[in-house]
């Protein structure tokens, strides 16, 4: 996870396909189709959305049926907004999205919407058609398109109205304030739980369309109608009802409705001279959860000196972390003072570091852990892979394997890397000692691995892994491509006994440390580094999952979450899942982060870690009070850390 080549890891960029979605906002109802709706009896969008039907602004599937459940595509939202607002004046300069083909059915309701300002996107030249369009960018980018503004400030109306408002996207903020003052947002069945990076239902935004439209104010119910409140004698007037819309014959031109803010006195404290400021809703917090941060030595000097290290530990036990992971193995060295590296290279630790020389940085972190209720996980980061020109690699050329034409360099960045055999014994016993080292040594809650726990799929054609599958395999070569069913799983599968071994070694010197893995998808980390983690979580060789999702965009991030393997590992073991903080030179901002703390909560998932900690607020573009507050309150009250509970029988070692 260093940064040279984590933020260029290589995750499975899952886009949903628009056929996918239905198609009641895409199409008008066909010529002569019969309108059923047998399915929104009783469903509170009832009344609005047959009055829109009746419009042919929307219209039911095939099948008559109208599934106001489902989700809405963001070309769904261009060609719903277009019908039911055609005409409206240009304001924005066009954007030639390259995913949206001249031959696309909603390639002109898409640049209509961007350029009237219906669209709220990401300052991206991608429109992503089939991606799911968000709570936040719906209901915004109607207030947007129909020229709404917020008459308070923003940030008071969204966490006055609701319970997450913090988590409303920055570049939305304004344009969701400016809905919610107007009543068009609608939050069913909980009016102060906005939920702003969830896809929007058909039901949700058909209502906020009849709420838009004057001869459909009345069919949506109050009860589900977001509302904001003010205190009395606050500077900012009441605001004044806009006027209706009117569709001028001909034309098409409209001008768009607004509606009052709903104005609650709140009353003040006696003998006070002004009232109180509205009391803000509590969020929720889970009671067991995964606050955890990885440490690196890359773009940070945290483990370089014993006062960062321990100001740093101490900080995050203020802000109720429970868990750090510690890099200990990258770049051909060992971040602790290793007899078994000494004896492989001459050096106990990264020689290149004078801040490590004369010190033990783990066995300072496990003490600093202990004092402050802080769990160290050492986090085994380069795995089998190694710099090209490291001294292990000098010392022992023939650990290493090749692809089919005998190259052998893995470009990670600019750097060269390579990948040492982990079918070898030698390699093999070589990390057990590591593994063996640490756990016996140090006072650990457990130990990590990540994607480099694996092969790189196009690898494995050096003379021994050749050898060894023609032995298993008799008769037979490994096949030329790289990708080969048949070949793929031999070799995941002899990375999986690996594991088994790993397993054995933790348990045998420490029963009660847990064995973490970081891994991309599952699809993903089989196909490209023949990581099989669902079969090693199945066969109990890993107890705790940190799932990589460092996907920015909410749509992206979610799909990362509800893969089936992670979705099932989580019925079985605790499974956090990893969110990135930045990059030394790609700062990310607060607000995505909450999001994607408050998405993994709502999923049910374990917990969070932040890559990486210097990021968290050290290396940001924001106030470094504000980041490190924001951190405070999403980690308010402490919570103890899950592990996994099971009978536990020590292992025969291997």
């Amino acid at each position: 996870m260093s940064k040279h080549y984590r933020w260029q890891s290589t995750v499975a960029w899952l886009v949903l396909p628009l056929t996918s979605l239905g198609s009641m906002l895409t199409l008008p109802a066909p010529a002569g189709a019969q309108f059923q709706g047998g399915d929104l009896q009783g469903h509170w969008s009832q009344q609005c959305l047959t009055a829109l039907a009746g419009k042919k602004i929307a219209a039911p599937d095939s099948d008559g049926l109208f599934r106001p459940s489902a989700v809405v595509s963001r070309a769904e939202y261009a060609a719903l907004v277009q019908r039911a607002f055609p005409g409206m004046s240009q304001t924005q300069r066009a954007i030639a999205f390259r995913d949206v083909r001249p031959d696309n059915p909603n390639a002109k309701a898409i640049q209509y919407i961007q350029q009237t300002g219906f669209w709220l996107g990401e300052g991206r030249d991608q429109f992503r058609p089939g991606d799911l369009i968000t709570r936040s960018q719906a209901f915004g980018g109607l207030a947007a398109g129909l020229r709404y503004t917020a008459k308070q400030p923003e940030s008071k109306n969204l966490r006055a109205a609701f319970k997450d408002g913090r988590m409303v996207p920055d570049y939305t903020r304004a344009s969701v304030a400016a809905a919610l003052e107007n009543r068009l947002i609608i939050n069913q069945p909980d009016p102060k739980r906005f939920n702003p990076n969830q896809p929007i239902t058909r039901a949700e935004l058909a209502a906020a369309l009849c709420q838009a439209m004057p001869t459909t104010i009345a069919l949506v119910p109050t009860q589900f109608i977001a509302s904001v409140r003010f205190s009395p004698g606050a500077s900012t007037p009441t605001p004044k009802p806009l006027p209706p819309v009117v569709v001028k014959p001909g034309t098409g031109n409209i001008t768009p409705v607004g509606f009052p803010v709903v104005i609650v006195p709140v009353i003040g404290n006696p003998g006070t001279s002004r009232p109180p400021l509205p009391t803000l809703p509590q969020p929720s917090f889970p009671t067991q959860e995964i606050r955890g941060v990885w440490l690196t030595n890359i773009d940070s000097q945290v483990l370089f000196t014993p006062q960062l290290l321990r100001s740093a530990i101490e900080e995050l036990g203020t802000l109720k972390f429970n868990t750090v992971y510690p890099v200990v193995w990258n770049w051909g060295y060992t971040l602790y003072p290793s007899q078994v590296m000494r004896q492989a290279i001459g050096e106990a630790i990264d020689p290149r570091e004078p801040g490590l020389q004369g010190r033990d940085p783990l066995a300072e972190l496990v003490q600093l852990g202990r004092q402050n209720n802080i769990a160290v996980m050492p986090w085994f980061e380069f795995g089998f892979m190694a710099p090209a020109d490291s001294e292990l690699v000098k010392r022992n050329p023939q650990w290493l394997t090749q692809r089919k034409d005998g190259s052998k360099v893995w470009k990670e960045g600019e750097y060269d890397r390579v990948w040492l055999n982990p079918f070898k014994p030698e390699v093999q016993q070589f990390i057990l000692n590591l593994v063996d080292e640490i756990v016996s040594k140090y006072g650990v809650d457990g130990i990590q691995f990540d994607d480099h726990m694996g092969l790189p799929s196009e690898f494995g054609y050096d003379a021994y892994t050749v050898a060894l599958y023609k032995k298993e395999n008799p008769g037979k070569e490994p096949p030329v491509n790289a990708r080969d069913p048949q070949w793929l799983r031999w070799r995941a599968n002899k990375i999986t006994e690996f594991m088994g071994r790993v397993f054995a070694i933790v348990k045998a010197r420490k029963p009660y440390a847990t064995v973490s893995l970081s891994p991309n998808s599952q699809a993903f980390s089989y196909e490209n580094y023949l990581q099989d983690w669902a079969t090693w979580r199945r066969l109990g060789y890993v107890e705790e999952i940190l799932l990589q999702a460092y996907r920015t965009d909410p749509t992206g991030f979610i799909s990362e979450l509800v893969q089936p393997e992670v979705q099932e590992a989580k019925k079985q073991i605790p499974v956090a899942i990893g969110i990135l903080t930045g990059l030394k030179n790609k700062p990310m901002p607060m607000s995505i982060i909450e999001q994607k703390i408050q998405i993994a909560r709502d999923r049910g998932f374990s917990g969070v870690s932040f890559f990486f900690y210097e990021t968290m607020w050290n290396l940001s573009n924001e106030p470094l009070q504000d980041r490190k507050s924001s951190f405070q309150m999403l980690f308010t009250p402490p919570v103890t850390r899950p592990s996994l509970v099971r009978g536990w029988v020590p292992p025969v070692l291997p």
